[in-house]
């Protein structure tokens, strides 16, 4: 499988000359699309989970929910791309470059200001936390504290002076993040309370999430140290790399099964052992080109797919359930 930037150009037959792409597929491309249902994945599966644990399902807050964190996810994105370009962590490397790793690319390119990203940014982070503030008047403080960690933490992920992503903290940030808090959030939104099936289920995605990105790290391993983003790859290398994403997938799916096994979880969650082929793909493609960063591309989609596969049979577990009500 060969993933190949594409020039964002259009070409101009009568004139023999190019010229620039329209803005939205600028933007379209600095959003990152591909890297935002592990926001909405995981915010579904936890209002899902509250539906089948008998709470009457608010659709109003249950969207509100899955928004929020969508247009945080997309903040997230924005100032990620800003503050790696600026510490030159991602520069423009040719044509053939991992689609999944190294940022969008659209500000080496000269596709976007990075004012102008951190503008819409700034937008939003303010609609998040309206509507945080909003669920948190209608259904309690701890959306509060849900909510503001998680902002924070997309906000802090490579700002200064935190910026956590740079010193190792980054993975365990988004593991917690795009698991538990989201996860957590979403069930609390619909039950007004917490319990453990939520959060038992919600580590699934939150080591595939940072599986997801350990994988990510490997093919920008050269240019993160450059730029002195002190990952966790680039600080361990390549090898370990391998190593901790493997970690990630095989405690994701022990969980699968021990919380079906335990009767903690829907014995349906097993739904989610069909990613199990892409993960062995993933390893596949890695194990031939560890340090081909363009080769490795089919590897970083296999780990999307698994994410994603993986979730959305979680929540049609728990839409099982509901159906046995």
């Amino acid at each position: 499988m060969k993933i190949k930037l594409k020039p964002f150009i259009t070409g101009n037959a009568d004139a023999g000359k190019t010229k620039p792409a329209p803005s939205w597929i600028a933007w379209r491309r600095a959003l990152r699309l591909y890297f935002v249902l592990p926001s909405i994945l995981p915010a579904l599966l936890g209002g899902v989970m509250a539906w089948a644990g008998g709470y009457p399902l608010h659709l109003f807050h249950f969207a509100l929910v899955v928004i929020g964190v969508t247009v945080n996810h997309f903040g997230l994105n924005l100032v990620d791309d800003v503050l790696d370009y600026r510490h030159a962590v991602d520069l423009k490397k040719g044509d053939e470059k991992n689609f999944f790793a190294g940022g969008s690319g659209v500000l080496p390119e000269g596709l976007l200001r990075d004012t102008q990203m951190l503008k819409v940014a700034c937008l939003f982070f303010l609609t998040t936390a309206a509507i945080g503030v909003y669920l948190t008047y209608a259904c309690g403080w701890p959306v509060l504290m849900l909510g503001i960690f998680g902002m924070a933490s997309s906000i802090f992920y490579t700002t200064p002076p935190i910026r956590f992503g740079y010193r190792g903290f980054g993975e365990l940030g988004l593991l917690v993040n795009f698991g538990p808090v989201i996860v957590m959030g979403s069930y609390y939104v619909q039950a007004q309370t917490l319990a453990t099936p939520p959060l038992m289920a919600s580590l699934v995605p939150g080591f595939m999430m940072w599986s997801m990105i350990i994988i990510n790290e490997i093919p920008d391993y050269e240019t993160d140290r450059l730029g002195g983003k002190w990952n966790l790859v680039a600080r361990c290398g390549k090898k370990t790399g391998v190593v901790l994403y493997g970690t990630g997938l095989t405690i994701a799916y022990g969980i699968l099964i021990a919380g079906a096994l335990l009767n903690t979880l829907s014995p349906f969650i097993l739904l989610g052992l069909i990613s199990l082929p892409f993960a062995v793909k993933s390893f596949a493609v890695l194990g031939r080109h560890l340090n081909d960063p363009f080769k490795m591309a089919p590897a970083n989609l296999a780990m999307i797919k698994v994410h994603g596969i993986t979730a959305a049979a979680m929540i049609i577990a728990y839409l099982i359930e509901v159906i046995r009500l």
